[in-house]
C-alpha cells in the first residue's frame, strides 16, 4: 500500500524530538492537575511531565503542549482524554504484600476483635487509592486467613477505589504477572493464585468476589458512599498532594470509620497531626490510628 503525503508527516511528527517545556506551561499544567485532582507536581517533575505528555502527543499528533491542553480542557472528546492522561501521570507501581508490618497491623487488629462482634458483623475494609488492585486483594487474603484461623465464618468485604479508570479494569480482571508477587510467601501464592498463561497468576475466585472496586477522585470524599468502615488503608497517595490537603483527606477518611476502626497511613506521609476521634497505634514502623469507641467531636 502507498504510504500518504499525511502518514508520512506523521511519521516524521512521530521522531521529531518535543520543544522543552517552558516554566510557564508547567505552571498550568501544575494548575490544571492540583484544581481536578489535587495532586501537586514540583518544579523536579518538569521533566516527569513533559515526558509523560509527550509520549500521549506522539501517539495523537498533537505537536505544542498548548494544543494538547486545549484538547484535555475543551476540546472534542476532553473527558475521556483525560482519564488517558491522569492514568498515565499516575504511578501504579505496586505488588502485593508491599508493606510487611502494616499487613501485619492488619491481620493483629483482625485477630483481637471481639470474637462475637465478628461473627454477627461483616469486617469492611477500604483500599484509597488502590491502583491496578494489589493492595486491596491483599487485605482480602489477610482478612480471609484470619477468618479461617479463628474458625469463623468469613464474613468481610473490601473496596478498592482510585482515580484511574484503565488500572481500575485491569484490577477487576485479577490477573497479575509474576513480578508483582515477588513479596508474596510461596504458601500464600499456591493459595490464593493460579498459574495461567505461563508468567501471569489468576486471583481465586473466592478472593475476587470479596473484593469491589469503584472510581472515586479523592477532592470527592465527602460525597463517597463508603461509612462505617473497619479498616481503611491509604498508603503512597498522600505524598502527591500539599500538606493542608493530606489533612483534610485523612480528616474525610475518619469520618467514614467505625467507632474501634482502623486507619492505617503511609510513613512518613502525615506528620505534627492529630485528631480528636483517633489514638494513634503506638509503631515505630507503621503509621496507624484507632478510632475511639466513643466520639469527643
Amino acid at each position: 500500500m502507498t504510504e500518504t503525503r499525511n502518514d508520512i508527516a506523521s511519521g516524521i511528527w512521530t521522531l521529531r524530538p518535543l520543544p522543552e517545556m517552558d516554566a510557564a506551561q508547567f505552571r498550568q499544567w501544575q494548575q490544571l492537575l492540583e484544581d481536578r485532582t489535587g495532586m501537586t507536581l514540583t518544579a523536579d517533575r518538569r521533566s516527569f511531565l513533559q515526558t509523560n505528555l509527550g509520549i500521549r502527543m506522539r501517539e495523537i499528533g498533537c505537536e505544542t503542549y498548548q494544543a494538547y491542553y486545549e484538547k484535555v480542557v475543551n476540546g472534542p472528546g476532553a473527558i475521556v482524554e483525560w482519564a488517558v492522561l491522569v492514568d498515565r501521570l499516575t504511578v501504579q507501581e505496586t505488588r502485593f504484600f508491599r508493606d510487611p508490618d502494616a499487613f501485619r497491623l492488619v491481620s493483629d487488629y483482625v485477630m483481637t476483635r471481639p470474637r462475637e462482634h465478628l461473627k454477627r458483623h461483616p469486617l469492611e475494609a477500604w483500599s484509597v487509592g488502590c491502583s491496578t488492585g494489589e493492595e486491596p486483594y491483599t487485605l482480602a487474603m489477610l482478612l480471609d486467613q484470619s477468618m479461617q484461623q479463628l474458625e469463623l465464618e468469613p464474613l468481610f468485604g473490601v473496596t478498592g477505589s482510585d482515580i484511574s479508570k484503565p488500572a481500575l479494569e485491569k484490577a477487576q480482571r485479577g490477573v497479575f504477572g509474576a513480578r508483582k508477587l515477588v513479596s508474596t510467601d510461596m504458601a500464600v501464592r499456591d493459595r490464593y493464585f493460579r498459574q495461567v498463561d505461563g508468567n501471569q497468576w489468576e486471583i481465586d475466585p473466592a478472593i475476587r468476589q470479596r473484593v469491589c472496586f469503584t472510581r472515586l477522585n479523592v477532592l470527592d470524599l465527602s460525597q463517597a458512599p463508603m461509612h462505617g468502615m473497619n479498616i481503611i488503608f491509604c498508603q503512597n497517595l498522600l505524598i502527591y498532594f500539599r500538606r493542608w490537603r493530606r489533612r483534610e483527606i485523612v480528616k474525610r477518611l475518619t469520618e467514614r470509620l467505625a467507632p474501634g476502626g482502623l486507619l492505617v497511613l503511609g510513613q512518613g506521609e502525615l506528620t505534627d497531626w492529630q485528631h480528636p476521634s483517633l489514638q494513634r497505634v503506638p509503631s515505630d514502623s507503621v503509621l496507624a490510628w484507632i478510632r475511639r469507641q466513643t466520639d469527643e467531636e
